[in-house]
């Protein structure tokens, strides 16, 4: 589910720029990280990425990059006005105030300019949306790019994770064949244990009975069961991740199955180098779970 993808567009204010992040998570996490799309898009646009997308953390980034004349400040010459027919009314009904030269009262006229330029709202920016409706499909057109460029970034991700858990499912089941090498072995060993438990404590074994407490005690401990059915479910698990779109959640249901028999295998098992296969499974199907999670 880890993804990135960008796109710009030439709108009359400027560029604006569409950037998607994603990563893993259970559902479609959406989050539109600008005050840039209109309110009566927002739906509609997230529609469309969790169509897209289907699952994931997924941020959504919009900036603009205004043009110059874009960036130029509104003068409210109204107010403007009203200021300096205020402050010049003041001016003249000061007592002792004095008309003075033509160049004074020019000084006069640009000290007042100024100060009325300081006071609260007569320049401000310009207040219009970036993206309206005319310009729309030119946004809409970006977030389908940068979903594009989402899509294929998933892509060359799955190709790297694909091959990554299907060799280690595939390593599972080689070392489960290296367990059933070492069964023949193993139930020699209980064997040669019991009967030099025996031979220590000087007890006469009947063979017939011995063989028949074998029988039982290889029964408690037998693990074919789990040995087919840990196969059937690393079979399970390649056919789903091969013939699904979506498997990442099935996958992750599949991997507790498979835990479950490589668990009792190791309970069973009662011999070194059985444990020792089970703990690398329990390693490769750790490292299948870790990277499961980032599967569609």
């Amino acid at each position: 589910m880890t993804g990135y993808g960008k796109a710009a567009a030439a709108l009359p204010s400027g560029k604006l720029t569409v950037e998607i992040r994603t990563l893993n998570a259970k559902g479609a996490e959406i989050s539109i990280k600008s005050s840039l799309l209109p309110k009566d898009k927002d739906i509609a646009i997230r529609q469309k990425i969790a169509s897209r997308l289907v699952r994931g953390t997924i941020d959504v980034f919009l900036t603009l990059e205004s043009n110059v004349s874009e960036n130029a400040r509104a003068i409210d010459s109204e107010l403007v006005k009203t200021y300096y027919d205020q402050l010049r009314a003041i001016r003249e009904g000061l007592s002792g105030f004095a008309m003075g030269s033509v160049s004074d009262s020019d000084r006069m006229n640009n000290e007042l300019l100024a100060a009325i330029l300081r006071m609260p709202d007569v320049v401000s920016a310009k207040k219009e949306d970036a993206i309206t409706e005319e310009n729309w499909p030119g946004v809409e057109k970006a977030f389908d790019e940068a979903l594009d460029a989402v899509d294929e970034y998933r892509k060359r991700e799955g190709a790297v994770l694909y091959a990554d858990v299907t060799s280690r499912v595939k390593g599972i089941l080689t070392l489960e064949n290296e367990v059933e090498s070492y069964e023949a072995e193993r139930i020699q060993t209980v064997k040669d244990k019991i009967l030099k438990a025996a031979e220590d404590l000087k007890v006469k074994l009947d063979p017939e009975r011995f063989e028949q407490e074998m029988i039982f005690y290889l029964e408690k401990y037998d693990i074919n069961e789990e040995k087919v059915r840990l196969r059937q479910h690393c079979a399970y698990f390649l056919d789903t991740i091969d013939g699904e779109a979506c498997p990442g959640k099935k996958l992750g249901f599949i991997l507790q199955e498979m835990g479950r028999e490589i668990n009792t295998t190791g309970s069973k098992a009662n011999h070194a180098s059985i444990q020792k296969c089970v703990v690398r499974m329990k390693d490769e199907l750790e490292k299948i779970r870790e990277q499961s999670l980032n599967i569609l």
